[in-house]
């Protein structure tokens, strides 16, 4: 699937949910299905700063694709970092660089959001799209 798609399917499962507890929740569910970082990379490198709470991402190049594993110290923020990975993982370093995060904002996540996590999710899109600069820098 494309990365479009991946967002597309994202917005249409938020918008089976009457109100945002609901949605809350899902993100917490989604949190828990993460493709979890392994221990060795939860260093100071791979803390993305900017964040309320702890966050750890890793990425790392697989066939030409890019690979993203994380982890977070708070059950809502890996439930953001679970659907900015299910976006991003697994596609091109080029395409992640090329894809927009409007998606975030037809969920309605941003402005449900706290202005720390706000920044926050910010600073995990910012996160994401370097390593993906890194690698389509690598692969030129």
């Amino acid at each position: 699937m494309s990365i479009k798609e991946i967002q597309d399917e994202i917005v249409d499962e938020f918008s089976m949910f009457d109100d945002w507890m609901q949605r809350y929740e899902y993100i917490i569910d989604l949190g828990k299905g993460l493709p979890l970082i392994e221990e060795q990379y939860k260093t100071e490198e791979n803390i993305i700063t900017g964040c309320q709470s702890k966050v750890w991402v890793h990425a790392e190049q697989k066939e030409g694709k890019v690979v993203f594993t994380a982890d977070s110290d708070a059950i809502l923020t890996k439930g953001i970092i679970a659907i900015l990975i299910r976006s991003f993982s697994n596609q091109k370093a080029s395409d992640i660089l090329d894809a927009n995060t409007d998606f975030i904002d037809e969920i309605g996540l941003k402005e449900h959001l706290s202005p720390t996590r706000a920044n926050g999710l910010v600073s995990m899109i910012k996160k994401l799209k370097m390593y993906a600069l890194a690698f389509n820098a690598k692969n030129e």
